[in-house]
């Protein structure tokens, strides 16, 4: 029986890498979701074989309450809500952990008849585990806009208030480890743990949110990890640690995308403020323009980049999109897509909404590769892009976004912009892109407005 669940838990273990390597492009991104989800099946079973296993009534009753809840919520869920999905789904994880360690804690009396490692992993999952689950919820209130978007912030007394919280939550670990056996140790850590989620995550703005989505998602596979080396769980410690791994490199490439270091990010403050005032905006000219006169300008270019964002995930536009670029190639005209790491609000969130519109892949380019195209380019048509094709990032050291790098819109021939109105993006500032010469702004519903470009192609 050992034999057979160690060669089920190697099986399982390669299924995950081999399904991980699926998830790098949306061609393989079904298949390599199912080929890791049959390896959890895989060690699942394993797990169920391990001698001592028992409880089978409220293991089946937990499977099948969580495939009532999951199943129906995953089907159900619309695009443009997949961010709050993975938060919440992240950080149901996380809770789990949390939950884990503390039966842990009480079964085995306080950890006096478990090796010292034992305790310190367990106390390490709870802790972050906990951290996860309730700084994902906040992040998922976010998303929802069932909390504000903007900081939410102590002020000077933030930090202070976050290392006090670290600290009772340190200590209450650090005394369990030396012996003591008081369960009220145990409930504190996970309060304070609790309270310093909140914490961490209620300070940082919009525009860090998809930055923070990875965080809390590396920070659930580690404590994961953590806990299957208190389990002795074999699938856990692998699955934890690919988890947590994949999600800590995604982590630092995305802050690297907004030239903002992780502590920076952390710390909050930055995203989901006002913008300008109206007066400074009044200030600068603005040129407008129609679907009509959109189409002709598409119509004749040679080369047309698409620079998609979030205004494109709510007005569910990528269908259009599609329409629209499949009328322009058929015209001859060369059709791309600029994807900047951090547009949306979770990792590959553009990527995602045009693979579901059937977009080839060939013609996704990320930021770096695209740059060097739009001085080429005919037409730059941005559909809800806002932080990203910023040029203040570049031009303007006052600018809090200064230094970021981001999709060289303004150095196209011509840009059309597609917004409800003027307001500003994530970051709550204005868009210097928005008041130059080249750019004409196309006013309204981002799927309406492209539907009409469509309709006035088919035309010319």
């Amino acid at each position: 029986m050992t034999s057979l669940i160690g060669a089920l838990y190697i099986i399982a273990f390669a299924l995950f890498i081999y399904g991980l390597m699926g998830l790098t492009g949306p061609r393989t991104a079904v298949r390599g979701n199912w080929i890791a989800a049959a390896g959890m099946v895989i060690a699942v079973v394993a797990t169920l074989l391990t001698p001592g296993m028992s409880n089978w009534v409220l293991i089946a009753l937990g499977i099948v309450l969580g495939a009532l809840v999951g199943v129906p919520a995953a089907r159900r869920v619309k695009m443009t809500a997949m961010p709050q999905m993975v938060a919440l789904f992240n950080g149901v994880g996380g809770g789990a952990v949390a939950l884990i360690a503390w039966v842990e804690f009480r079964t085995s009396g306080s950890y006096l008849d478990e090796p010292v490692y034992v305790a310190i992993a367990s106390l390490f999952a709870a802790l972050i585990g906990s951290i996860s689950f309730w700084g994902s919820l906040i992040a998922f209130g976010k998303l929802q806009e069932i909390l504000p978007g903007r900081p939410i912030t102590l002020r000077q007394l933030q930090q202070p208030a976050n290392i006090l919280l670290l600290l009772a939550a340190v200590g209450c670990a650090v005394a369990v480890v030396a012996g003591s056996t008081a369960g009220i140790l145990m409930i504190v850590l996970l309060l304070a743990a609790a309270v310093l989620g909140v914490m961490v995550v209620l300070p940082i703005g919009g525009a860090d949110m998809p930055v923070v989505i990875s965080l809390l998602n590396a920070c659930t596979g580690l404590s994961a990890a953590a806990m299957g080396i208190a389990l002795e769980n074999t699938a856990l410690i692998v699955a934890g640690m690919i988890v947590g791994a994949s999600g800590s490199i995604l982590t630092n490439l995305m802050a690297k995308a907004m030239n903002r270091s992780i502590p920076a990010i952390v710390g909050g403050g930055f995203g989901g403020t006002t913008a300008v005032t109206a007066g400074v905006k009044e200030a600068r000219p603005v040129r407008s323009t129609t679907a009509a006169d959109a189409a002709i300008q598409l119509a004749y270019a040679s080369k047309v980049v698409v620079v998609p964002g979030y205004g494109m995930a709510v007005a569910q536009a990528q269908h259009a999109v599609r329409e629209m670029a499949q009328l322009l190639e058929a015209k001859g005209i060369s059709v791309s897509y600029a994807i900047h790491p951090v547009a949306g609000r979770m990792p590959g969130h553009m990527n995602v909404l045009l693979a579901e519109a059937d977009v080839p892949y060939d013609q996704l380019k990320e930021m770096d590769e695209i740059n060097s195209e739009f001085p080429q380019t005919d037409v730059a048509l941005v559909i809800g892009a806002n932080d990203v094709t910023n040029p203040a990032a570049r031009t303007d050291p006052n600018s809090p976004i200064y230094g970021m790098p981001i999709l060289d819109v303004s150095a196209s021939r011509s840009v059309i912009v597609l917004k409800r109105s003027m307001s500003s993006g994530f970051a709550g500032i204005d868009n210097d892109l928005f008041y130059e010469p080249r750019t004409a702004m196309l006013f309204g519903d981002a799927k309406k407005s492209v539907g009409e470009i469509v309709e006035e192609l088919k035309n010319l």
